[in-house]
């Protein structure tokens, strides 16, 4: 057994995405400690949507006239999709930017997509499961001000199960920025139990994943 794990946070400390995958991470390699995690992290080592733009372009170029840069694109392409292709599980982290995923792992699914095990249609990640650890600052749920502003969440969940085929199961943690917001001091209370919520959650799904 295998598991790839993916962050995206920008941050490297106080990142919820990240302690929430580390309970489940902790949790998976409690169950079997010569278990395999494989780590990305977008967050401190991103793709260059250049690279994105260079695999588009080398796909529509004759494999004789491709460019250095172009070709270094398809590998780095490959690479990514050997590792998602190898993972018998896989956790992401995907924190809430600006009302949609973190640019970083938008670059990631984009270049995946350039190879053909990716493209729309295979299902490559079918019988695989994902999943997703969604971190959002503020309130997004039914009845909010901002029910529906989450144009994130279903996107890359779209991706993952529609596209990919993956089996996806999705873990929230809501209102993560009530501890430094003075305006959301009124929901610090929820927001800590929306947050071990999250984490009890995850050290479960660790605990599924290595079991099945």
């Amino acid at each position: 057994m295998s598991l790839l794990r993916i962050d995206s946070s920008i941050r490297t400390e106080g990142s919820v995405s990240r302690e929430v995958l580390d309970s489940l991470e902790r949790s998976y390699l409690e169950a079997d400690p010569g278990a395999a995690v494989v780590r990305r992290d977008l967050g401190r080592d991103p793709i260059s949507p250049a690279t994105w733009a260079a695999a588009v372009a080398a796909g529509m170029t004759p494999e004789d006239r491709r460019s250095d840069e172009q070709r270094a694109a398809l590998a780095t392409a490959g690479e990514l999709a050997d590792e998602l292709a190898a993972a018998d599980a896989v956790v992401i982290g995907s924190p809430l930017y600006n009302f949609g995923i973190a640019a970083h792992l938008k670059s990631w699914v984009d270049l995946l997509v350039t190879d053909p095990r990716f493209a729309p249609g295979t299902s490559p990640l079918a019988g695989t499961s994902v999943v997703l650890v969604v971190s959002r600052g503020g309130g997004y749920g039914p009845g909010t001000p901002r029910e529906g502003w989450d144009h994130g969440t279903g996107w890359i969940t779209r991706i993952l199960r529609d596209v990919w085929g993956a089996d996806v199961t999705v873990v929230e943690a809501e209102l993560t920025l009530a501890e430094v917001v003075p305006a959301m001091a009124e929901l610090r209370p929820l927001a800590a139990q929306k947050r071990a919520e999250a984490h009890e959650a995850a050290a479960k799904l660790g605990v599924a994943l290595r079991a099945s």
